[in-house]
């Protein structure tokens, strides 16, 4: 069979677009021009998928540990990246009808200390009006089951006071702060949103629960303490959700094994009750749906998931819809 991922393997399923004219701003994508599992991608990978079929006007790139300068004080060197992202972006803004990089979430050391403004300074200059958050993600787990590359914590960083302050001190400069976890860490991240009110806080990809190694045969038990951990972090009015990422190969649906993608009918069907449960407790107007591209591209095409995204919410009112799929997004990066 085609390797999963792939374009003949994807190409397997191929769906009528549903909705094609609906506004989309996608805020979760990366670009990277290095040897990995996803392969290359770049702009003309990345408008090969948002013009597939969708209105994908906008999307915001956020970090992914690409294009780092090479020499320079280590604090520094993510700023490399900001630098390439901006030139893409500029790129992107010259082609009439095609998706334009519109925000760049960038990456640094909260826990730097007075060194962090050098890097926010940085990053503002690099970034040509686009830079708007950081993404200093967290993930802990020590069981060498897991199989994305992301970069992983020792122990507990969100409880680290040097880490809150660097939290605290992106609110204090209008900038927001996205990151990703996995499951049994949701109520760190609830406690850090406790702790920094002021901040605007994204949880990326739902907090990842996960589907892999020792945590294969606990799906339902997992499901139920997500459930209350989401309901928890929403309870916190400066968290907002970005909805999607679910379709990594730790999460556990299995389709980058299988013969070939999963349609839209079987991508929702499988996933809805975590959106739904995540739309209910947070509300529409602080959800937002994401692609997480190329990352879930190992399972699913960006056309099949947008059209599972869509059925997923058929029910829901115009304005409601309109706030996940791009009104959510606009406001919190500010494009």
């Amino acid at each position: 069979m085609p390797t999963p991922g792939t374009p003949e393997w994807l190409a397997q399923v191929t769906e009528q677009i549903i909705e094609p004219d609906r506004p989309i701003i996608d805020p979760h994508h990366h670009l990277w021009a290095r040897p990995a599992r996803w392969g290359s991608y770049l702009l003309d990978d990345l408008w090969a998928d948002t013009g597939s079929g969708h209105n994908i006007e906008k999307t915001v790139f956020v970090e992914c540990h690409a294009n780092y300068r090479e020499d320079g004080p280590d604090h520094l060197k993510p700023i490399g990246e900001t630098e390439f992202v901006a030139g893409v972006a500029a790129a992107s803004a010259d082609v009439q009808g095609s998706a334009t990089i519109a925000g760049i979430v960038a990456h640094a050391d909260l826990t730097l200390g007075d060194a962090l403004a050098e890097v926010l300074d940085a990053h503002e200059a690099a970034g040509a009006g686009l830079f708007r958050g950081i993404r200093h993600a967290g993930p802990h787990d020590a069981t060498g089951a897991l199989t994305n590359s992301g970069r992983r914590q020792p122990g507990n960083i969100y409880a680290d006071e040097d880490f809150r302050a660097g939290v605290s001190a992106l609110g204090k400069r209008g900038l927001s702060y996205d990151t990703w976890h996995f499951f049994h860490q949701n109520q760190d991240y609830a406690a850090l949103a406790r702790a920094v009110p002021e901040t605007t806080m994204i949880l990326d990809h739902f907090g990842t629960p996960l589907g892999i190694g020792p945590y294969r045969d606990r799906v339902e038990e997992i499901f139920e303490q997500w459930q209350g951990d989401i309901a928890d972090i929403a309870a916190c009015p400066n968290v907002v959700a970005k909805i999607g990422g679910l379709a990594m190969p730790d999460n556990g649906f299995g389709w980058d094994k299988d013969d070939q993608p999963p349609t839209s009918d079987e991508f929702a069907e499988a996933q809805k009750r975590y959106y739904l449960h995540t739309i209910e407790c947070f509300g529409p107007e602080r959800c937002m749906f994401e692609s997480n591209f190329p990352v879930d591209k190992l399972s699913i095409s960006y056309p099949v998931l947008w059209n599972g995204l869509k059925k997923i919410v058929a029910d829901f009112s115009e304005d409601e819809k309109h706030a996940m799929f791009y009104g959510t997004a606009a406001r919190v990066y500010r494009v």
